[in-house]
C-alpha cells in the first residue's frame, strides 16, 4: 500500500486546511486509516481515526474543529481542519491500521497499530 498526502502548507491562526492522502495498491475498501501529527521537538500523536463502519475518534485537542472522512470510491482520506492554531504546527501523516486494531468504535491507538504511513507533510500555523 502506498500513501501520498497532499493540502499541507502555510495558514494564519483561525484558518482551515484540507489534507488528502490517496492510497494505492493493495487497498480494501474496509481497512481503517488515521492521521498523526508530529509537533517540532516534539514526538508524534494520533489526531484523528476512521473505521471501517464509518466511527471515528479525534484527539481531544482537535475535537470540534478537525472532521476526518473517506472516500472508497476514490480511496482517499481527507482531514478538514478548521480555526487552526499555532499549536496545530507540526507534520501530518495518514497511515493504514492493521485489521487486528480495526474495528467498529476503536480509538485512535498508538502509532504501532498502523501499518503503512505517507511521507508527511508540513502544516504551519502562525499566530
Amino acid at each position: 500500500v502506498h500513501l501520498v498526502e497532499s493540502g499541507g502548507g502555510s495558514v494564519q491562526s483561525g484558518g482551515s486546511l484540507r489534507l488528502s492522502c490517496v492510497a494505492s495498491g493493495n487497498t480494501d475498501s474496509d481497512y481503517c486509516m488515521g492521521w498523526f501529527r508530529q509537533p517540532p521537538g516534539q514526538g508524534r500523536e494520533g489526531v484523528a481515526t476512521i473505521n471501517a463502519d464509518g466511527s471515528t475518534n479525534y484527539g481531544d485537542s482537535v475535537k470540534g474543529r478537525f472532521t476526518i472522512s473517506k472516500d472508497n470510491a476514490k480511496n482517499t482520506l481527507y482531514l478538514q481542519m478548521n480555526n487552526l492554531n499555532p499549536e496545530d504546527t507540526g507534520m501530518y501523516y495518514c497511515a493504514t491500521r492493521a485489521p487486528f486494531y480495526c474495528r467498529s468504535g476503536a480509538p485512535i491507538g498508538r502509532d504501532f497499530e498502523y501499518t503503512y504511513w505517507g511521507q508527511g507533510l508540513q502544516v504551519t500555523v502562525s499566530s
